[in-house]
């Protein structure tokens, strides 16, 4: 308490705190008002995770891929820490976008909020931009061809669209320039925008005050302040939001793919989720329509959304005095989740390996198993059949053990031990464990 008092004395702490936990609310608390909270926990979230993740991560072809992966299997605790990043920046959109439609549902983009409103979707924008900039960082080749298909979406704007590729790129192609660029983008410059509009975002907010319940005889009714109710709602959800992604980041693995390759053209990428129904939208509209997609409508409904306050002059608030506002609404967000829908069902349709299974197979292929082992009736005899060897062998430590001595495990074998690194070893286990009754089964239907 001394502390504080002398602190108090110089900082007027005490005048600082009722101006934050006085703010009166009309109308009163209501749970429907944490979204803001919950957006500004998660901003600050993804903050503190990406300064440690930047501690290892070295922004370059030869090392991105390979630090990421450090920081997945050797840092301590670095696959809760990038876990945390990656799941949260998935939260951190959910919790904008629900802001963002309870203030469009409430009417709150209405005088005197109409700057609030226009810096709020300026942060949603540069959101969309930290996802996109951080997709590239793992160098990965899902990370690699992504970028490369939002790169030349760009190329399609008229007059500027050839520089804008190249300032974005470095250059001709992605490259050493492009990922140091986006990483400059990610760490440097995007937090200094967003930093600042949520400043402003916030001072606005203080200025011109909540707009509470859309209902003006309740706004009559009387109001309150901003502690101890609110405060104790946004601290449960606060709360719930971060049980929920740290709970993703130990529970639901996200590996790599392969490190990027720009020679294999044939791979095809998956953006990130929030992307997915521009994805799609963009599979319906190819050849003389491209254009239309990638920059010509995307740029009409950013500017719709900057002018809505002024575009929208109903001076009502109750969503059924708005029934224009209210409709459009409502049918984007069907489009939206239409497309959404559409290419989840297109992507979990298509059968996806794991990667490093997927090596495991090649590393088979090029050690010549196949010569002294049968999959399925082909190959030799001298060895046990392996078909089936993942129902007869799910002991993953027996696999590994086997590959690195094949004399320790089975006493007697004339298997050679082959000179395979760790990552080799673990590969070909994964694809030992992969020979199943059931995926064969699977793979047949």
């Amino acid at each position: 308490m001394r502390i504080y008092e002398w602190l108090d004395s110089r900082l007027k702490l005490t005048r600082l705190e009722r101006t934050l936990l006085d703010e009166p609310i009309p109308g009163g608390a209501s749970w429907i008002y944490v979204f803001g909270s919950a957006t500004l926990f998660l901003f600050v979230l993804q903050a503190i995770t990406g300064m440690f993740l930047a501690i290892y991560y070295v922004p370059s072809p030869d090392a991105a891929y390979d630090t990421v992966q450090f920081i997945q299997h050797e840092v301590s605790f670095g696959w809760f820490v990038r876990g945390l990043h990656h799941w949260g920046a998935s939260a951190v959109m959910v919790a904008i976008g629900l802001h963002l439609l309870q203030v469009y549902l409430y009417g709150a983009y209405k005088p005197p909020r109409e700057p609030m409103w226009i810096v709020g979707v300026l942060l949603l924008l540069f959101m969309m931009a930290f996802g996109f900039t951080g997709y590239l960082l793992p160098w990965d080749q899902n990370a690699y061809w992504a970028t490369q298909v939002g790169t030349n979406m760009v190329a399609s704007v008229p007059m500027i669209g050839d520089l804008l590729v190249r300032l974005l790129r470095g250059g001709e192609s992605l490259g050493a320039l492009t990922l140091s660029r986006f990483f400059a983008l990610h760490v440097l410059f995007l937090p200094t925008l967003l930093v600042s509009g949520v400043v402003l975002h916030l001072f606005i907010l203080r200025r011109a005050g909540p707009a509470g319940p859309w209902s003006q005889e309740r706004a009559r009714q009387g109001s309150e302040p901003f502690y101890p109710r609110q405060v104790f709602m946004d601290a449960v959800v606060v709360l719930g939001v971060y049980l929920t992604v740290a709970g993703l980041a130990m529970t639901v693995p996200f590996p790599l793919a392969d490190r990027a390759d720009p020679a294999d053209n044939t791979f095809t990428p998956v953006p990130e989720w929030y992307f997915l129904f521009f994805y799609q939208f963009l599979k319906y509209m190819s050849g003389p329509l491209e254009p239309l997609a990638t920059w010509v409508l995307p740029a009409l409904f950013i500017l719709g959304l900057l002018l809505l306050p002024f575009l929208d002059r109903n001076p009502e608030r109750r969503p059924l005095a708005r029934p224009v506002a209210v409709s459009a609404g409502v049918a984007f967000l069907l489009v939206v989740f239409a497309l959404l829908g559409i290419s989840l069902k297109n992507l979990y349709a298509i059968p996806r390996e794991d990667p490093s299974v997927a090596r495991g197979r090649m590393l088979y292929a090029q050690n010549h198993c196949a010569a002294c082992h049968r999959l399925h009736g082909e190959g030799g005899k001298v060895g046990p059949d392996l078909s089936y060897v993942g129902d007869e062998r799910p002991d993953r430590d027996w696999h590994l053990r086997h590959f690195r001595d094949p004399q320790s495990v089975s006493p007697g074998s004339i298997m050679p031990k082959f000179p395979l690194t760790d990552k080799d070893i673990t590969d070909l286990s994964g694809y030992m464990l992969s020979l199943k009754s059931q995926a064969t089964k699977g793979a047949g239907t």
